[in-house]
Order: structure tokens, then C-alpha cells, then sequence
């Protein structure tokens, strides 16, 4: 008997499918409630899977499951599998349509306008994309990535957070320094970031992600990170302040590019080091075919905010 015939002998799609949703639910009840079936029914084949397979995948206790090495190793294999057929069912759909279907997008700070701009010019192109749109830091897109949650992400992926992600540079991005345009740094033209060390600043919480790219653009001029008279994550209330003129804040260029039109804020000359904003995909997982053309819009819109330009 082939390989094949006996996995599917030992091992059913619903099995996977019960699997998984009481390793999230982390409750065989939960799990039932979800699927709509009998809590008899996920217990049994729960058991029935561990038999098969001959160890334990879940261990039960008084607050509830926790999957087991052996546990979370099948889950790993069994969230592969239902996104293969996803992504399968994607590609039929395509080619039925190329107008139509769905993708997942998940965008980190300061890179939300940015793929907002881009869903915005496809969707008026095509009108029957389902788009998902979910925003959360680097390493939160990268976590849904894993868990195969989305299908792409945009944000600037840490050397470390890399292992088995693909990281594809799509621009490169500064952290602008902005006033309002009564702020008496406005009408400057030459201005060093260590000498606004001491003014007024609203920022974002410390230790958050944005923090830290401030934090890295204070301390490569050798000048301590300010500390800020307000504080918020934001990036409406800081922008909103510095419009009043008494304030100085910081966010990304292009942010400020697709999100702030209309502001009566001025970037001011002080040039920040610059970072790559990345376009986040599984390692060895090619995207779906509606994935590849919103990557492909990205990288148009990107080309004017190519280094130097």
C-alpha cells in the first residue's frame, strides 16, 4: 500500500480540523462549541488521532489541554496542510477569475498608510478582491505569518526575527523630525537632531517599536532620547500636536507621505539614518496569485520613495 494510503487511512482532514481548534480554543469544550459537534465527539477523536499515531499530542489538565512536543509538532504540520489547500483552492479560483478572491495583509507602524494607499488603488481596479487588512507590529505580522494567518507582511523585519521568513527590501524609510507651522524651528533650514534634544516632544511609549527607531536615530547622533512632555502611541494625537506649534514629534517619512495630507506640519531638515521597509513572506511558500499582484502594486508605489529620491 503507498505511503500515501496510509496516511489517509490513519489520519483524516477532519481530524487535523478538531486538532487544531481545540489547540487554540485550548478546551475540548470550546473546541465542540466551535465546530458545533458533541464534546464526546472531539474527545473521541482526540484519542483516536493519539492512538493512531501512537503518542500523546495533548496533555490534559485542571485549567485545561496543552499540546504535547509531539502535539505541537502535528500542529505545526496540520496548519501547513490547511493552507496548502487554501492556497490551492486560491489558485483554482484565479484562474476562474483573475478579478476575484481574497488575501490576508498585515501591516506594521509606520507602514499603514502606506498599504492602505496601495489596497485603495487595486480595489478601485478590481472591485471583487476581498481584502483583510490587519495591523499590528513587525513582530505580531511575523507570529500571524507563521500561524498562517496572512499572507504577507509589510514592516521592517530585525535581523534576528528572520529564521524562516523571506524579507524583501521594498524602500527605503527615515524618521522625520515634524513641527507645526508656528513652531519657531519651522522656518530653519540647517538643523542638526542633537540640537532639538531639548525641546518640547510628544513620542510614542517607550520600549514600543516606534520608540526604538527614535530611540536608534537619537543615540546615532550620540544625544539622548528626549524625554517627552506627552506621550502616546497615537500617531493622530502626536501629529495633532505638533500642529499646535508647541510641540516637536517623530514618525516615519512615509507615513507622512500618504497619511498626512493636509496637515500644517513642516519636515524639518534634520535627516535621520535610513532602514529598509520589508515586504514579509514565509520562507519556501510561494504567495497566491491575488498576494503577487498587491506585491507587485507595492513596488510601484514604492519607486518614488527609493533612497535619494
Amino acid at each position: 500500500m503507498p505511503w500515501s494510503d496510509r496516511i489517509g487511512r490513519r489520519v483524516k482532514l477532519r481530524d487535523l480540523h478538531v486538532l487544531l481548534a481545540v489547540a487554540e480554543t485550548r478546551s475540548m469544550a470550546k473546541a465542540a462549541e466551535r465546530l458545533a459537534i458533541s464534546q464526546p465527539v472531539v474527545s473521541k477523536t482526540i484519542a483516536d488521532l493519539e492512538h493512531a499515531l501512537g503518542v500523546r499530542l495533548l496533555d490534559r489538565t485542571s485549567q485545561g489541554v496543552e499540546p504535547t512536543a509531539y502535539g505541537r509538532s502535528f500542529i505545526r504540520c496540520g496548519t501547513a496542510v490547511f493552507d496548502e489547500m487554501r492556497r490551492g483552492v486560491q489558485d483554482i479560483e484565479f484562474l476562474a477569475d483573475p478579478t476575484a478572491g481574497d488575501v490576508r495583509i498585515g501591516a506594521a507602524p509606520p507602514c499603514v498608510d502606506f498599504v492602505t494607499a496601495a489596497v485603495a488603488r487595486l480595489a478601485a481596479r478590481y472591485p471583487q478582491i476581498e481584502w483583510r487588512v490587519m495591523e499590528g507590529d513587525t513582530p505580531v505580522c511575523c507570529r500571524m505569518l507563521r500561524e498562517r494567518r496572512i499572507d504577507v507582511g509589510i514592516g521592517r523585519l530585525w535581523d534576528s526575527a528572520a529564521g524562516d521568513l523571506n524579507s524583501d527590501p521594498l524602500y527605503e524609510d527615515h524618521m522625520s523630525v515634524v513641527a507645526g507651522l508656528d513652531n519657531r524651528w519651522a522656518r530653519r533650514r540647517r538643523i542638526e537632531l542633537a540640537d532639538l534634544a531639548g525641546e518640547v516632544w510628544v513620542l510614542p511609549e517607550a520600549n514600543t517599536v516606534g520608540w526604538l527607531w527614535i530611540d536608534e536615530a537619537f543615540r546615532s547622533v550620540g544625544v539622548t532620547t528626549p524625554k517627552p512632555r506627552v506621550t502616546s502611541n497615537s500617531m493622530s494625537v502626536r501629529i495633532g500636536l505638533a500642529e499646535t506649534g508647541g510641540f516637536l514629534t517623530m514618525v516615519a517619512a512615509s507615513m507622512l507621505r500618504f497619511g498626512a495630507a493636509g496637515r500644517r506640519v513642516r519636515i524639518l531638515p534634520a535627516r535621520t539614518k535610513t532602514r529598509p521597509v520589508d515586504i514579509i513572506t514565509v520562507k519556501n511558500r510561494t504567495p497566491n496569485p491575488i498576494a503577487t499582484l498587491f506585491i507587485k502594486e507595492l513596488r510601484a508605489l514604492a519607486k518614488p520613495l527609493a533612497k535619494g529620491k
